[in-house]
């Protein structure tokens, strides 16, 4: 099931070069893509996926709505970014 817009913001608190933390159980390969600012689009990030440039825990991925879980590593075009947990909401 897609994230809603409200609850993407929930999702995304913290954003470095090479981390993202997130306030969920998972976040969707293609929504991470998005967050990340690697994908303009839903279907750029698709592309991406389908074409085989993007990595998860150091394999190629094909999957685009691959849940990702805290501890989780993405790679695309050389760029890696480490998913971490934050505190989930009550």
């Amino acid at each position: 099931m897609p994230l809603e817009p409200v609850d993407v913001v929930r999702v995304l608190l913290f954003n470095t070069m090479d981390s993202i933390q997130i306030h969920s159980e998972f976040i969707q390969l293609n929504q991470l893509l998005k967050l990340l600012g690697w994908a303009e689009t839903g279907s750029e990030a698709n592309d991406f996926i389908d074409g085989g440039l993007v990595k998860v825990n150091g394999i190629q991925e094909l999957r685009r709505r691959n849940k990702i879980y805290p501890d989780y590593k993405v790679e695309l075009d050389g760029q890696i970014v480490h998913v971490v947990a934050g505190e989930t909401e009550s």
